[in-house]
């Protein structure tokens, strides 16, 4: 049985998660500041966090940045009431693997749970290295390496990449991009999508990632 860790200051939505998690076969732990968090998630007693952003004692994209320097690679779900575009990239960015706004609807969270749960089980298992022509990325190490030399990539740079190579020489359109990368928490009319390609491609190479007129972007094998 799955356990999560809650680190919530809110006991309202806390017990509201507590309860639904429960109903689902899964368990929790709950506490309220960040600090508490940091220390139990450390443990590695958790299968998956879920984060509040505005903690009482520390912010926890802070907890977050604590979290990933000490090599913890636990899955991270944000809730937030912060809901514009710097917040839910920031969170991104700064390590999240999903980012929720509050309100929000219970079944929605349990799905990324467990949509978490599942992606860490099979990182677990030890995925194959993918390749496309000479840049190789390793999905459990988080390693990219291009023509040899190893690259450094932000968490949704290598998320695009991992997209954009396991449909390597088909092109993936932008909607499809910001579903598999991003969710569906951005607005399609963003350029998000664009924003990070040229990222991506100033550091693995520019013509290794081709742009489809009308359609998208593609890997190049």
């Amino acid at each position: 049985m799955s356990q999560i860790l809650i680190v919530e200051d809110e006991q309202r939505i806390a017990s509201f998660v507590a309860k639904g998690l429960k109903a689902a076969g899964l368990t929790s732990e709950h506490v309220t500041t960040g600090a508490a968090g940091y220390e139990r998630a450390m443990t590695g007693d958790f299968e998956l966090i879920v984060l509040d952003l505005g903690l009482p004692d520390m912010d926890g994209m802070d907890v977050l940045e604590r979290l990933r320097g000490s090599g913890n690679t636990l899955p991270v779900i944000v809730l937030t009431a912060r809901t514009t575009l710097e917040a839910s990239v920031g969170s991104l960015e700064g390590g999240a693997d999903d980012y929720l706004a509050k309100p929000f609807r219970f079944e929605e969270l349990l799905a990324r749970i467990r949509l978490r749960l599942r992606t860490a089980t099979v990182a677990a298992a030890g995925p194959a290295i993918m390749r496309c022509g000479d840049v190789e990325l390793d999905p459990l190490t988080r390693r990219v390496t291009v023509a040899g030399a190893e690259v450094d990539l932000s968490a949704r740079e290598f998320a695009l990449a991992e997209a954009l190579i396991s449909h390597a020489g088909r092109a993936l359109s932008r909607e499809q991009l910001l579903s598999r990368v991003w969710g569906y928490d951005f607005d399609p009319g963003s350029n998000v999508v664009d924003v990070y390609v040229r990222y991506l491609r100033a550091k693995v190479g520019a013509a290794r990632i081709e742009t489809v007129r009308g359609v998208g972007y593609r890997m190049v094998p």
